[in-house]
Formats: C-alpha cells, sequence, structure tokens
C-alpha cells in the first residue's frame, strides 16, 4: 500500500501497519511452507510407530501364550 509521503502522521502511521502486514504474511507463508513439508512427514512416522507398536503387542502376547500354553508330547 503507497500513500503519498507528506507531514502527515496518519499517512505515516498507515505506510508503517501496511508494512507491518507485508511482513507479517511473509512470516506467515514460511510458517506454512514449513508446516506443509513437516506434517506430512510426522503423519507418516507416527503411523508407522503405531503399527509398530501394535504389531509387538500382537506378537508379545502370542509368545506369552506360546510359553504358558499346555505343551503336548
Amino acid at each position: 500500500m503507497v500513500i503519498p509521503e507528506d507531514s502527515d502522521n496518519i499517512t505515516s502511521a498507515l505506510n508503517r501497519i501496511a508494512d507491518g502486514l507485508e511482513e507479517n504474511n511473509e512470516v506467515l507463508k514460511r510458517i506454512a511452507n514449513h508446516y506443509d513439508g513437516v506434517v506430512p512427514v510426522m503423519t507418516r512416522n507416527a503411523k508407522r510407530a503405531e503399527s509398530l507398536a501394535e504389531e509387538q503387542e500382537s506378537t508379545f502376547a502370542q509368545g506369552i501364550k506360546n510359553i504358558f500354553s499346555p505343551q503336548e508330547h
């Protein structure tokens, strides 16, 4: 936003506000880009960890059953 510069304090304040908004938009764009790059990886890793934990739980439970089940000779 470009407002003609003069000695008016309101014009100066509006220019500073506009510049601040532009800077904030750039920061928000960088944050959004970082978020878009990180979140899919984190989601994939969380799903992988959950799957491995479930597999270990079922494998451990089956191992315990095998240890304590009656043995046929």
